[in-house]
Parts: C-alpha cells; sequence; structure tokens
C-alpha cells in the first residue's frame, strides 16, 4: 500500500467526543475514533467516579459506559457497569469479622434489568443464622429499592450510597456492622431485551 492511500485512510478516520449520559452531566469521557459513525457503536469506556466528579476520594468506583448513539462530533453513552476496585475491597476485609455478600437480579419499573451485589462486613464474627439474617435483609431492600424505580434512579441510589445506607441501618440491628458497600451493580437487559426473553417463554410455555 502506498503512503498516499495510508496517509487517505488517516484522514478518513474520524474521532468522537465520547459523552456519559444525562445522569452524570453529559460529563466529557474520552474521545474514540472511528471510519464510520456506527463503528463506534457498542464500544465501552470506563472511568471512575472521582473522575467525573473531580473528587479522588471516589477513585475507588469504577464506573463502564456502553455507546448506543453517534451524533455529528459527540458519542453518546448508556451505563453498563458499576464496581469497586479489588484493592478497595479488599481493604475493607479484617480478621476475625463476617463478609456477607448476596447476589439480586431486579426488574425496574421501565423494564431494564439489573444485577446488583451487596455486601455487608461485620464488626467480629457473626455466626450463621445472623449471616442468613443479613443477607435476606440486603435482599428484601434491594428488590424494594427496585420495585418503585427507574433504571436511571436506581443507578443513583447506588453510585451514590444511598442504597448501601439504607442496608446498613436496617442490617445493624441483626449484627454490628463495620460497613455496606455495593460492590457491583450490572445492566443485564434492556426493555426490548427483556420483552423479547418474555415473548419467547410465552411461546415455549404454550
Amino acid at each position: 500500500m502506498s503512503e498516499r492511500s495510508v496517509s487517505r485512510q488517516k484522514q478518513e478516520k474520524r474521532w468522537y467526543t465520547v459523552l456519559a449520559p444525562e445522569q452524570f452531566d453529559r460529563e466529557e469521557l474520552g474521545q474514540t475514533p472511528a471510519d464510520e459513525p456506527d463503528m463506534a457503536l457498542g464500544r465501552t469506556i470506563e472511568t471512575t467516579l472521582g473522575d467525573l466528579r473531580n473528587d479522588a476520594s471516589n477513585n475507588n468506583t469504577k464506573l463502564t459506559f456502553k455507546i448506543t448513539e453517534v451524533a455529528s462530533e459527540n458519542a453518546y453513552t448508556e451505563f453498563v457497569k458499576h464496581e469497586l476496585t479489588r484493592d478497595y475491597m479488599r481493604s475493607l476485609v479484617r480478621r476475625g469479622s463476617s463478609k456477607v455478600e448476596a447476589y439480586v437480579t431486579v426488574l425496574t419499573t421501565d423494564d431494564y434489568r439489573v444485577q446488583i451485589q451487596p455486601v455487608a462486613l461485620t464488626t467480629k464474627s457473626a455466626d450463621e443464622s445472623q449471616e442468613k439474617a443479613i443477607r435476606r435483609t440486603m435482599i428484601d431492600i434491594v428488590k424494594d429499592a427496585a420495585e418503585d424505580r427507574t433504571f436511571e434512579n436506581l443507578v443513583d441510589r447506588v453510585v451514590y450510597g444511598d442504597l448501601s445506607s439504607a442496608i446498613y441501618n436496617e442490617a445493624k440491628t441483626i449484627y454490628p456492622l463495620r460497613r455496606v458497600e455495593i460492590q457491583k451493580m450490572t445492566l443485564e437487559a434492556r426493555p426490548e431485551e427483556v420483552a423479547v426473553e418474555e415473548e419467547t417463554a410465552v411461546d415455549v410455555e404454550n
């Protein structure tokens, strides 16, 4: 391939400014190159809440966004994952204490299916019945939070710590807790995907 052809290819590739969803104030996430706008669709961009909020204390919270639309010079995204860093989670574990985890799949009022993974860390070692009660409380509160909230509202509750605070306040009455965190929240299916799954399930049943 001639140098002129290579140069022409480089000129044809355009750079798009990747923007966070509106609930994150359309903050700039970076830039991505693409020969055609559609080629940028589906790409994921990872950042931290600290970078978005210009607050280093939130650098232990990783956020992942996926490009869903390209218009003009911008690439627009949707939220797909919230996750605490492994180093941060390891720093919370103490000898002689219990780590209680749960995995909860919920459907929001606008039909987004998400999996939320809360974790509670006790001050001392809890017994099996206490751990079971804490886990049940975490699951119930997560389900209740999703029942009357949109996807966007639920993301806000997770990212800004409201959901973990609600779990802490309730579960600490079962056994003294040192901390509660939502270690991961993942978008599993969008409304149109959920609808297709439901239609398929009905067809199978018939």
